[in-house]
């Protein structure tokens, strides 16, 4: 069973109806940890409903494509992920800093017509997220490394490398696809990528192109 998701078991455990949060680049992943600093007066509103209930927020990205409703709020990608709240601190100035912790992925079935000020959807679980993660040993960890370690490298980045080379693979693949710097798009596919092996490919393909963008870049700038 993924980390932090002592409280859902099936597909069942989890509500159909849920408060979401847009926020374009951000990606929450079954079993990871989100930091937000929460500030506009809809979303401390969705903070406290939240709260009174099962704790659950659903993490979504603006539609890529731009596009917009009637009343000018974008529409929403079609998959998102569900994150229970596990800690809420508040500020003086009326913020509230929180963490999500992820607990599995979600399709969008509808939005709903709601008087809240915050958005409200029909949710479909993936309630295969909710149980062990398959393909963990079929990932190619030194591939992984190597790759993400020459991306820090090349950005003069640095990274926790023992803790790092303690993580299982699950955790490996989940926590590097959350804390990498890459765009809306490949922060879309990493979260659509129906299994760990395929996510951990694709993770390794986005940082090989980014790799390989820099090296042109830095070839054309030397011209």
């Amino acid at each position: 069973m993924q980390a932090g998701n002592a409280h859902y078991r099936q597909g069942s455990d989890l509500p159909t109806v849920v408060a979401v949060f847009p926020l374009s680049a951000a990606l929450l992943l079954p079993g990871g940890r989100m930091p937000l600093n929460i500030f506009e007066p809809r979303y401390l509103q969705m903070i406290d409903e939240a709260m009174k209930g099962p704790r659950l927020v659903g993490m979504i990205q603006p539609s890529l494509d731009g596009a917009q409703r009637e009343d000018g709020e974008p529409e929403l990608c079609q998959v998102g992920c569900l994150g229970r709240i596990t800690s809420m601190a508040e500020t003086g100035d009326g913020r509230y800093l929180i963490a999500l912790q992820g607990v599995c992925r979600f399709r969008v079935a509808s939005e709903l017509s709601v008087k809240t000020p915050f958005r409200q959807c029909r949710v479909m679980p993936f309630a295969a997220d909710l149980r062990e993660e398959q393909g963990a040993d079929e990932i190619n960890r030194p591939a992984l490394l190597k790759t993400f370690r020459a991306y820090l490298e090349a950005n003069s980045l640095d990274a926790d490398w023992e803790s790092v080379s303690r993580a299982e693979n699950a955790m490996l693949v989940n926590a590097l696809s959350m804390m990498a710097p890459y765009g809306a798009a490949e922060k879309q596919a990493l979260l659509e990528a129906p299994d760990l092996k395929t996510r951990a490919e694709t993770l390794i393909a986005i940082t090989e192109m980014a790799l390989a963008r820099e090296q042109d870049d830095f070839g054309a700038s030397l011209q």
